[in-house]
Protein backbone atom coordinates (compact mmCIF):
# COMPACT_ATOMS: atom_id res chain seq x y z
CA UNK A 1 0.00 0.00 0.00
CA UNK A 2 3.09 2.29 1.18
CA UNK A 3 4.35 2.09 -2.86
CA UNK A 4 0.69 3.06 -4.47
CA UNK A 5 0.34 6.05 -2.14
CA UNK A 6 3.68 7.14 -2.74
CA UNK A 7 3.15 6.89 -7.00
CA UNK A 8 -0.34 8.11 -6.92
CA UNK A 9 1.53 11.10 -5.15
CA UNK A 10 4.63 11.76 -7.25
CA UNK A 11 1.95 11.67 -10.09
CA UNK A 12 -0.22 14.46 -8.51
CA UNK A 13 3.21 16.32 -7.79
CA UNK A 14 4.11 15.79 -11.55
CA UNK A 15 1.15 16.80 -12.67
CA UNK A 16 0.82 20.31 -10.51
CA UNK A 17 4.75 21.37 -11.73
CA UNK A 18 3.26 20.42 -15.10
CA UNK A 19 0.65 23.27 -14.76
CA UNK A 20 2.58 24.93 -13.20
CA UNK A 21 4.78 25.52 -16.22
CA UNK A 22 2.94 24.92 -18.81
CA UNK A 23 0.46 27.89 -18.03
CA UNK A 24 3.33 30.37 -18.39
CA UNK A 25 4.76 28.46 -21.37
CA UNK A 26 0.82 28.92 -23.03
CA UNK A 27 1.46 32.88 -22.25
CA UNK A 28 5.25 33.47 -23.46
CA UNK A 29 4.88 31.40 -27.04
CA UNK A 30 1.18 31.17 -27.56
CA UNK A 31 0.33 34.79 -26.21
CA UNK A 32 -2.77 33.32 -24.26
CA UNK A 33 -3.48 36.07 -21.79
CA UNK A 34 -0.82 36.88 -18.25
CA UNK A 35 -3.79 35.73 -15.77
CA UNK A 36 -2.99 32.22 -16.75
CA UNK A 37 0.48 33.02 -14.59
CA UNK A 38 -2.09 33.05 -11.12
CA UNK A 39 -2.95 29.39 -11.37
CA UNK A 40 0.31 28.77 -12.16
CA UNK A 41 2.16 30.00 -9.13
CA UNK A 42 -0.63 28.51 -7.37
CA UNK A 43 0.24 25.01 -9.08
CA UNK A 44 3.43 25.67 -8.44
CA UNK A 45 2.70 25.96 -4.92
CA UNK A 46 0.75 22.94 -4.34
CA UNK A 47 3.80 21.29 -5.93
CA UNK A 48 6.09 22.44 -3.79
CA UNK A 49 3.52 21.42 -0.77
CA UNK A 50 3.50 18.19 -2.00
CA UNK A 51 6.88 17.20 -2.32
CA UNK A 52 7.23 18.13 1.48
CA UNK A 53 4.21 15.43 2.39
CA UNK A 54 6.95 12.09 1.85
CA UNK A 55 7.90 10.47 4.57
CA UNK A 56 12.04 10.12 3.76
CA UNK A 57 15.26 12.69 3.50
CA UNK A 58 14.21 15.16 0.69
CA UNK A 59 17.42 14.16 -1.84
CA UNK A 60 15.69 10.98 -1.64
CA UNK A 61 12.31 12.33 -2.78
CA UNK A 62 13.60 14.42 -5.49
CA UNK A 63 15.97 11.84 -7.09
CA UNK A 64 13.05 9.74 -7.16
CA UNK A 65 10.73 11.84 -8.12
CA UNK A 66 12.26 12.99 -11.46
CA UNK A 67 11.32 9.38 -12.78
CA UNK A 68 7.70 9.34 -12.53
CA UNK A 69 7.63 13.07 -13.75
CA UNK A 70 9.23 12.06 -17.00
CA UNK A 71 6.49 9.49 -17.21
CA UNK A 72 3.90 12.32 -16.55
CA UNK A 73 5.10 14.75 -18.76
CA UNK A 74 5.51 11.96 -22.14
CA UNK A 75 1.78 11.11 -20.81
CA UNK A 76 1.38 15.15 -21.12
CA UNK A 77 2.93 15.43 -24.56
CA UNK A 78 0.24 12.62 -25.78
CA UNK A 79 -2.76 14.05 -23.54
CA UNK A 80 -2.44 17.73 -23.86
CA UNK A 81 -0.30 18.47 -26.55
CA UNK A 82 -1.47 15.82 -28.99
CA UNK A 83 1.68 14.07 -30.33
CA UNK A 84 2.25 10.62 -29.89
CA UNK A 85 5.44 9.22 -27.59
CA UNK A 86 8.16 7.31 -29.61
CA UNK A 87 8.70 3.96 -29.05
CA UNK A 88 11.86 5.84 -27.56
CA UNK A 89 10.28 7.89 -25.54
CA UNK A 90 8.18 5.24 -23.97
CA UNK A 91 11.45 3.18 -23.06
CA UNK A 92 13.13 6.33 -21.63
CA UNK A 93 9.65 6.82 -19.36
CA UNK A 94 10.05 2.89 -18.29
CA UNK A 95 13.81 3.68 -17.08
CA UNK A 96 13.10 6.75 -15.10
CA UNK A 97 10.40 4.80 -13.57
CA UNK A 98 12.48 1.87 -12.93
CA UNK A 99 14.75 4.10 -11.31
CA UNK A 100 11.97 5.92 -8.98
CA UNK A 101 11.21 1.81 -7.81
CA UNK A 102 15.17 1.64 -6.79
CA UNK A 103 15.54 4.88 -5.08
CA UNK A 104 12.16 4.61 -3.06
CA UNK A 105 11.39 0.76 -2.48
CA UNK A 106 15.21 -0.58 -1.96
CA UNK A 107 15.23 -2.22 0.90
CA UNK A 108 17.02 -0.21 3.60
CA UNK A 109 19.55 -1.06 6.49
CA UNK A 110 18.10 0.78 9.88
Amino acid sequence: MFELKTIALFFVTAVAEIVGCYLPYLCLKEGRSAWLLVPAALSLALFAWLLSLHPTAAGRVYAAYGGVYIFTAILWLWSVEGIRPTAWDLVGASVALAGMAIIMFAPRGA
